[in-house]
């Protein structure tokens, strides 16, 4: 599992949000989100590149954990 830090995210919406964006290029992906601890997790073929594109382009500002 790939682990991201990812500022900005503050609700169920971003949760949503984030989920969505790696879910549209990997519809297999499982995506953890942790609002408290600012992460996100995500098992899936995807690159770290891929995925950092995919939560990036929803707005969010997003680092390798």
């Amino acid at each position: 599992m790939q682990v991201f830090n990812v500022q900005g995210m503050s609700c169920g919406h971003c949760v949503k949000a984030i989920t969505e964006a790696v879910q549209a290029r990997d519809p297999a992906a499982s995506v953890r989100v942790d609002l408290a601890a600012k992460e996100v997790g995500v098992e899936s073929a995807l690159t770290v590149e891929q995925v950092i594109a995919a939560i990036s382009e929803e707005g969010y500002e997003v680092k390798v954990a």
